[in-house]
């Protein structure tokens, strides 16, 4: 037994050691406070370890101690053991067995930032901010967002139950998915409308997209293109520098695009415009929604602005932080948010958004009256479900093709860029 205490003592003193090389430019009061609460963690720490009713080896205690740590932070920062980080790695490929969702936690539940185009769950019909409540008849509540991705990946053809809460219907909806291999193709679209107006559909900020966007814009003038509509309409982000070599196409060299500060002057970096002959001389609209986050803000944010464009559709996510991945020694790692992204003019995104210039729905056929729902806040929904066991709706089906005539949020901002091309016709 004192053996045992001795390892867990060590283990707590390694932990001072580390803290205190990474300390030198904490103040001394700061030291001292930080100091006495390891000592609370590693007397906790023996505790545990020398009285629980069970053998706990002091890995899994540890482990356990980190990932509380970092999901009291925020909820983009999180602890990944060694096998969360690897797939993390497998993430980046930009191929994997699943169902094409981005989800983060909101509101202490688990959220879809938006659905991936031509992706399983896009064809099954889930939609940006549904909340997940249940997996494979598993609730959700308290699951963290390394656990919650685990569930829903897995072998392409194979099938994954969902319950979601769609808060806009005040109802609860059931999907089952069957996994796919997950191929992302940032644009999607490029093309000219009418009138002259072109149209680039940009799902997301890959290694790519630079290049792919020069080709659909060198193919768009050569059509006659005469304004641009951008649409970042269910857009997560991506890379940041990508986004960042995308709105240098619209901006004239040397403007500022987006600033991050954090507690370090290190983190504390500015983004400038840098090429030559960039694309300021036709009129612009761009198209974003609740599923329009990270590097979709930057660009909407930087282009309003410098009234570059004219922002069109609905509040986007307010996904402005980033966060670093910092490699541990025994192969895990931590996802840390180090700093937040701000636009030309110091405005915050993270939690805010970018808010258009012209707000406008999305345009739907409502089927049946909306009912009403007794939940004070979201998270109530897991003490219903536990209640009354099944209080779903059948699942929801939605077409893939995409008919611009249809789509009010597209039609609104193609009126908006034929109406800018009337004046200029009256003042000559």
């Amino acid at each position: 037994m004192r053996r045992r205490i001795y390892t867990v003592i060590f283990v707590g003193v390694i932990v001072s050691l580390s803290i205190a090389s990474g300390m030198s430019g904490i103040d001394a009061k700061k030291k001292d406070e930080l100091y006495r609460q390891v000592r609370l963690f590693s007397d906790a720490l023996t505790i545990i370890h020398t009285d629980y009713v069970e053998e706990i080896e002091p890995k899994n205690l540890i482990y356990g101690a980190l990932k509380g740590m970092l999901s009291s932070l925020d909820q983009h920062s999180q602890f990944m053991d060694p096998d969360t980080y690897n797939e993390l790695k497998v993430d980046t490929e930009g191929k994997f067995g699943g169902l094409g969702i981005e989800i983060t936690i909101k509101d202490g539940m688990l959220t879809v930032v938006t659905p991936i185009e031509d992706t399983p769950a896009w064809k099954a019909g889930i939609k940006a901010n549904d909340r997940i409540v249940k997996i494979n008849n598993e609730l959700t509540r308290d699951m963290s967002l390394t656990e919650a991705v685990k569930r829903l990946r897995g072998k392409p053809g194979e099938s994954v139950n969902l319950v979601i809460l769609r808060e806009s219907e005040r109802k609860l909806l059931e999907f089952k998915i069957v996994r796919d291999i997950i191929k992302i193709k940032d644009i999607k679209e490029a093309r000219i409308l009418e009138d002259g107006v072109g149209y680039i559909r940009l799902v997301e900020f890959r290694e790519n997209t630079s290049k792919d966007m020069d080709e659909a814009l060198n193919k768009l003038k050569k059509e006659g293109m005469v304004s641009l509509i951008l649409d970042l309409r269910n857009n997560p982000g991506g890379l940041l520098d990508v986004a960042v070599n995308v709105t240098e196409k619209f901006i004239e060299r040397g403007k500022l695009i987006v600033s991050t500060k954090g507690r370090k002057n290190t983190q504390n970096l500015e983004f400038f415009s840098r090429i030559e002959n960039p694309l300021t001389d036709i009129p612009m609209a761009v198209l974003i929604n609740e599923g329009s986050a990270s590097g979709s803000e930057i660009v909407a944010g930087c282009l309003q602005d410098y009234k570059r464009a004219i922002i069109v559709g609905t509040r986007s996510f307010g996904k402005g932080s980033v966060q670093t991945i910092i490699p541990l020694s025994d192969g895990s790692a931590l996802r840390l948010t180090t700093s937040k992204y701000f636009t030309p003019s110091g405005r915050q995104i993270h939690q805010n958004g970018v808010l258009p210039d012209i707000v406008v729905e999305e345009g739907r056929i409502e089927l049946a009256s909306k009912e009403k729902t007794t939940l004070e806040k979201p998270t109530d929904i897991f003490e219903e479900i536990e209640a009354k066991q099944e209080i779903t709706a059948p699942r929801e089906k939605i077409s893939p093709e995409h008919d611009y005539r249809t789509d009010n949020q597209l039609m609104r901002a193609l009126d908006i860029l034929k109406a800018i091309k009337i004046l200029k016709d009256v003042k000559r």
